[in-house]
């Protein structure tokens, strides 16, 4: 072999190199120079240069968080669902199965990660799987209600009375659970209920392969949503213990804890997760607003030092104060809140801002981002840093920040 035939290899065996900018400078300059009199070489460089753009890494290979509700869309738009999902289901939907994605990604050390789950009484530290069997707990009640298999074994004592019960085996109120955990804490009060068959389930799983615990979890929601196909009114009534929701709010409720505790898992092992879309924040949103009076109601009662001006009675008409929420970022809104009871009034419907009954003059105007108002709700930010934008009564403001967070539950 000639001189000349051994450098045209050696040239030819950068071309890989070359084209993904790994030839040091004098070499690539050689090889450049070499292309420029070599038609055989050059076609080469330029297949394994395009070839390399394939690989650039300067878009991420993570698949847009809307790809998915475009895809069904499509797939809808094509052949209708023999039993499509409410709209009020479709959150749930979509946080389950971006949960589950997350789950399926991770390795045996990431399932050892311990969360932080904050809420108002506290925070809990829990790892993947038992974030997934504290969720399948609470959803465990919705499946109650829609006469569905219960997850949470029965406590000591009480599957006599569940039969008795047709079936209800939520535990009395302020029951300690059976076995105990010891990074879920008992709590007594209104929340005995769901941390008892929290700590229950989680007992009874404690011996199972975090993928099986997914699994069953997964199972559960693909019932759910099946079974909400079939009452698409949604006013069964949802049992917390510690309150009562219609199933069409019990599902979004659902949907904005699936999300935070993903968060909080995505947090601990370092995984990127996007925030809900923006029509099904728009739901969340809506729900924290209207249950907004009832934290309101509960401040007052358990710390009255937050309290702005002495509340009215319920039904006073006009003297009832009202605060003028605007919700900014992809779920944007307006709504007219009463802060001596009642209920919430659009302020950007139909009718404008003076629709609904006469309160007077908002005393106060509050402006914060849709998803930070459910974080906020979750007990997941501090309400006296939160950047709000606010005008008028500053107490009245500050009541409904350290109000927002008692809608959170352990």
């Amino acid at each position: 072999m000639s001189s000349t035939e051994e450098r045209h290899d050696a040239l030819r065996s950068l071309l890989g190199a070359w084209a993904l900018g790994a030839c040091p400078a004098g070499e690539a300059a050689d090889l450049e120079q070499h292309l420029s009199a070599c038609p055989e070489c050059a076609e080469e460089a330029a297949r394994l240069r395009d070839a390399a753009g394939w690989l650039s890494l300067d878009e991420p290979l993570d698949q847009p968080g809307s790809l998915r509700q475009q895809v069904l869309d499509w797939c809808l738009g094509r052949r209708p669902a023999e039993l499509p999902v409410p709209s009020w289901g479709m959150p749930y939907t979509a946080e389950t199965a971006k949960l589950d994605a997350l789950l399926r990604d991770l390795g045996p050390e990431e399932w050892q990660e311990v969360a932080e789950l904050p809420w108002h009484g506290g925070t809990e530290r829990l790892r993947p799987a038992e974030v997934i069997g504290r969720l399948t707990a609470v959803d465990g009640l919705l499946a109650l209600a829609l006469g569905l298999p219960d997850p949470v074994p029965a406590a000591p004592g009480e599957a006599f009375a569940a039969v008795a019960a047709a079936g209800r085996r939520v535990p009395p109120q302020d029951q300690a659970p059976s076995a105990p955990v010891p990074r879920v804490p008992p709590q007594g009060g209104p929340y005995g209920a769901i941390t008892a068959r929290t700590a229950r389930l989680l007992a009874d799983q404690g011996a199972l392969p975090p993928q099986s615990v997914r699994s069953r979890w997964r199972r559960q929601t693909h019932d759910l949503v099946r079974s909400a196909a079939l009452a698409p009114q949604g006013n069964t009534p949802v049992d917390y213990g510690c309150g009562v929701l219609p199933l069409r709010d019990a599902f979004v409720d659902r949907a904005l804890e699936c999300y935070v505790h993903g968060e909080d898992v995505a947090r601990a092992v370092a995984y990127p997760y996007d925030p809900p879309s923006p029509q099904h924040l728009r739901q969340m949103v809506e729900l924290v607003v209207r249950m907004l009076p009832r934290a309101l109601a509960g401040l007052r009662a358990a710390r009255p030092e937050h309290a702005g001006a002495p509340a009215a009675p319920v039904g006073a008409g006009p003297a009832g104060r009202r605060l003028r929420l605007v919700v900014d970022g992809p779920a944007s809104g307006e709504w007219l809140v009463p802060l001596d009871g009642g209920g919430p009034d659009r302020a950007d419907g139909p009718d404008g801002p003076d629709a609904g009954p006469s309160g007077g003059e908002p005393v106060a105007s509050m402006v914060l981002d849709g998803l930070e108002l459910c974080q906020l709700a979750a007990a997941h930010r501090d309400p006296d840093r939160l950047p709000v934008g606010e005008h008028g009564d500053r107490a009245a403001v500050r009541e409904v920040l350290h109000a927002l967070p008692l809608l959170s539950r352990p």
